[in-house]
């Protein structure tokens, strides 16, 4: 008797040790974060650049579907196409050929537009260096408990993406300007995820902690767009834009699916370029990082044991529902 009790409390303990464990592996596998906020910029001015300000509503009608609410989507748009006299289709924006989805819809809120979209106004807003006038809208009002992605499109080269063929961005001034974000406690995991021509070189610079990052090619490499819609003319959507969206447009608030899920389905072949991925600041594996962590919202839900009576009587279930 004495052996088997024991043997049972052996058990008990490893059992409860093997819970311990997994209770601790779950701790630092969660994000944390209590809110998410989108920075998504389009640095191009022009009407051949009409699939740069489509890769960028792509990605704000992906992030809104997925439950991020435009007060915390900062939206920098350089040019406005939808209303350039050359588009055949005058007030939208498509990033199909097919043209079924109509990105520039009644609800989209550009927060930052035209000669707004400039490096200064782009760091000042990240690092909230703003004037004391400048509105809500216009400020990034995170936390280090917030969950930011910053997506951003346009022309770039080696460690430098330009901004409406007027200036640039070097890699080195967003490496600082993530730092200050950092010293300042603005956030607590960042994605940055960048479409250009060079792309992997922007993150090159960055040494901040719990900081993502993934781009569209390599060094002395192009990144391409995806095809054209030739009654508009031009291209509508570049190729890593376009197969990250083949992937985000399948999921809801819900998914399960994993950034390393969503990397895994690079391909250079498709892609026309190699897209590259920066995980070494990044405290949590990426197998465990949901897509929603980013490019969701955070979904509050409360468990309750407690039972709710239903009304038998029919007059005062309709009674119950008048008053509420």
């Amino acid at each position: 008797m004495a052996v088997k009790r024991g043997i049972l409390l052996f058990l008990l303990f490893f059992t409860a040790i093997y819970c311990q464990q997994d209770a601790v592996e779950g701790f630092f596998t969660q994000s944390g974060h209590t809110n998410n906020w989108a920075v998504l910029v389009c640095t191009s001015r022009f009407w051949f650049n009409y699939r740069h300000v489509a890769n960028t509503l792509s990605i704000y009608r992906t992030v809104k579907r997925l439950g991020i609410p435009d007060s915390n989507i900062i939206l920098m748009l350089a040019d406005d196409v939808s209303c350039n006299p050359r588009n055949r289709y005058p007030a939208t924006v498509y990033n199909n050929a097919a043209r079924h989805i109509d990105l520039y819809g009644n609800n989209v809120e550009v927060d930052y537009r035209g000669y707004e979209v400039t490096v200064e106004n782009f760091i000042r807003m990240l690092t909230g260096r703003v004037a004391p006038n400048t509105p809500r809208s216009k400020r990034l009002l995170s936390d280090d408990r917030s969950n930011i992605l910053v997506y951003m499109t346009g022309h770039g080269g080696n460690e430098f993406l330009k901004f409406q063929d007027a200036e640039e961005i070097s890699a080195y001034d967003l490496a600082d300007a993530f730092k200050q974000m950092a010293e300042k406690k603005r956030y607590n995991e960042i994605l940055f995820m960048i479409d250009t021509c060079q792309a992997n070189t922007m993150y090159s610079k960055i040494n901040s902690t719990n900081i993502l990052a993934t781009g569209s090619s390599e060094l002395d490499e192009s990144s391409y767009s995806h095809h054209t819609d030739h009654d508009i003319g031009v291209a509508v959507i570049d190729g890593f834009t376009y197969y990250n969206l083949e992937v985000l447009e399948n999921i809801d608030m819900t998914s399960e699916m994993t950034l390393q899920d969503l990397f895994n389905t690079y391909d250079p072949i498709k892609i026309a370029s190699h897209p590259g991925i920066r995980s070494d600041l990044f405290k949590r594996p990426l197998n465990k990082v949901k897509v929603t962590d980013f490019f969701g919202n955070v979904q509050n839900v409360e468990l309750t044991k407690t039972k709710y009576p239903l009304e038998e009587n029919i007059d005062d279930v309709n009674t119950l529902y008048i008053v509420s």
